[in-house]
């Protein structure tokens, strides 16, 4: 059975898509860029305060699936520019201190709004 997640602690969506959708214990959630979900903006800032906001607002669809940082088994990293790729993997980080989920990371031509930074994860049970 598909259960859809949302929640205002995190951005609504800018498109014809869910925040997460869960099936079989497996949470998929959409990419996410740095808004700030009581502002509906772009969070300014360089590659860290935009990788910080990314992360957080993964934290919180997460947390209103009922799922945690240590339940994420693969992300996708997509980046405006390569550069950025060690500054976004130090926040990164900070959010899996121990046992990383698998990843993809890669340049794209753009993002969303401008963004710096996109990420998608899945998350199981």
């Amino acid at each position: 059975m598909k259960r859809i997640i949302s929640t205002e602690k995190a951005p609504a969506a800018i498109g014809p898509y869910s925040q997460g959708v869960e099936v079989n214990g497996t949470l998929y959630i959409s990419g996410q860029v740095p808004i700030d979900p009581e502002t509906g903006s772009l969070v300014e800032g360089d590659i860290t305060v935009q990788t910080e906001r990314v992360m957080k607002n993964i934290g919180a669809i997460l947390d209103a699936a009922g799922y945690s940082f240590a339940d994420v088994v693969k992300s996708t990293c997509l980046l405006s520019d390569m550069d950025n790729f060690k500054a976004m993997n130090s926040v990164y980080a900070t959010f899996y201190p121990q046992n990383p989920p698998a990843r993809a990371a890669f340049a794209v031509k753009g993002l969303p709004l401008g963004a710096l930074i996109e990420i998608e994860t899945i998350a199981a049970k």
